[in-house]
């Protein structure tokens, strides 16, 4: 558990951030959409569909695929992209879902519409937040640690800034055979390097953050590795205590 004390709101806030939609081997969100309903409760019946991280896939077709395994546990969605008033739609969720795919699409379609701020305020005054992969990213301060390429150019790299601390998806300590380039761990050494203060999370697939207001959770069976400036990278696992690492995070 950690402390999100100093980030806007932390008591109201819940959100879960997972890493990934779809293990290797398995169907989409099968792994994901236990936790999601353990996350969101009996009582949540609906929610709001952000498709804007598609970029090879219509935001309808990837709405259509969501839509089919959220039904699987009672919960209908409506994506943000059918509706004609986007921010409306946004102020009325009474849970926002932020898909996967490209961190820049996603942040840049977010300022275009208008989202940004309004999804913050919505998420710091209650309404929970469900985000993988690009959905993760942007729950951070910034995308600076998305693994994404800059497809397209958002006004600003800031983004929702929901927690304090910023998140790699999908970490790997993988190298490539015959490969002379950086791994993973050394491109975050760089960004911890340039950015003092920061604190990253590179959370493994399979694994997620699950925050209820002042606390934060990692769940999953592998676990987190975390970069800080001057400090080793260190591994913790599921249920580990993380708050001595964040109490001066943001």
């Amino acid at each position: 558990m950690l402390s999100l004390k100093g980030v806007g709101r932390a008591a109201m806030k819940r959100l879960l951030l997972l890493s990934n939609s779809t293990n290797f081997g398995e169907p989409f969100l099968r792994h994901s959409i236990g936790p999601i309903r353990q996350f969101l409760g009996l009582a949540a019946s609906e929610a709001l569909f952000v498709p804007y991280a598609a970029v090879r896939v219509s935001y309808s077709d990837y709405a259509a695929r969501v839509r089919e395994r959220f039904a699987e546990i009672g919960i209908s969605l409506a994506s943000v992209h059918e509706a004609e008033d986007p921010a409306e739609a946004v102020e009325k969720a009474a849970v926002i879902v932020v898909g996967g795919g490209n961190t820049f699409c996603l942040l840049d379609r977010l300022y275009r519409h208008g989202l940004v701020e309004r999804i913050r305020q919505r998420v710091l005054h209650g309404v929970p937040y469900v985000g993988w992969s690009a959905g993760s990213n942007v729950a951070c301060p910034t995308i600076k640690t998305t693994n994404d390429m800059p497809i397209v150019e958002p006004p600003s790299l800031d983004a929702l800034a929901l927690v304090p601390f910023q998140i790699n998806p999908h970490y790997t300590d993988a190298t490539l055979p015959n490969h002379g380039g950086e791994t993973r761990a050394e491109r975050l050494l760089e960004f911890v390097e340039a950015n003092p203060g920061a604190s990253v999370i590179g959370l493994r697939e399979g694994t997620l953050l699950r925050i209820e207001g002042e606390t934060i959770e990692l769940q999953g069976d592998k676990p987190a590795r975390v970069f800080r400036k001057g400090q080793e990278a260190a591994e913790f696992a599921p249920g580990a205590s993380l708050r001595r690492l964040f109490e001066e995070s943001g």
